[in-house]
């Protein structure tokens, strides 16, 4: 068992607060004023705290507010943030979808990973959980057998770390490198939620086949 923190307060943080503790992890969920999932937290025993509670109390941090706040929130937890693994689930989305595709406030030869990083270099950044729905990102039950989740980030045994969460969650992981796989691996979300805008699909994740 882990001490984990959910910086974030929406339907991916709520997804990833009860997923850990349905895995026996020690966890506490954050929103900026501490009290935002009251209800929610009393209902499910996961405790609530402000953003810096709950950096501070996690062993592992995971990153899930929305991409336009994401440097905000890290700068503001720099402190507790440094020397952990930081999951980073988030993604740059700057509007809403055109013709199903979302706009990016990042270009191709950057990402968002890559900017949280470099607000706080101390922190061991990991990108995962950004090229998926919430509704499947715990334990997965599809068809095709078990997904694959591309990961990336600059500190191998951090990225070891997430790995072993991704494979108790029951994925598979596909690790891309360094910060810079993270150009590679965010737009997977537009691609992910194209089918769900166009067509209200959205119960499909991505497999890597190898012969």
């Amino acid at each position: 068992m882990a001490r984990y923190g959910v910086i974030g307060s929406g339907d991916v943080g709520k997804a990833l607060a009860r997923g850990l503790k349905e895995h026996g992890h020690d966890v506490r969920v954050g929103s900026r004023d501490g009290r935002k999932l009251a209800e929610w937290s009393r209902e499910r025993g996961i405790p609530e705290g402000t953003f810096s509670d709950v950096a501070g109390h996690g062993e592992v941090v995971v990153l899930a507010v929305a991409g336009a706040v994401a440097e905000e929130v890290v700068k503001g937890v720099s402190r507790q943030l440094a020397g952990k693994v930081v999951v980073d689930a988030t993604n740059p989305i700057a509007g809403p979808p055109v013709n199903g595709i979302l706009p990016f406030f990042t270009g191709p030869n950057d990402s968002l990973l890559e900017r949280l990083q470099r607000a706080v270099p101390a922190a061991r950044f990991v990108k995962a959980f950004s090229c998926v729905g919430n509704a499947l990102m715990v334990d997965p039950r599809l068809a095709g057998g078990r997904p694959t989740m591309f990961i990336a980030g600059a500190d191998a045994d951090a990225k070891r770390q997430v790995t072993a969460l991704l494979d108790q969650f029951g994925w598979d992981a596909e690790d891309v490198g360094g910060v810079e796989g993270a150009r590679a691996i965010e737009p997977l979300c537009l691609l992910w939620c194209a089918p769900g805008f166009l067509r209200n699909d959205w119960t499909h994740a991505f497999r890597v086949l190898r012969p």
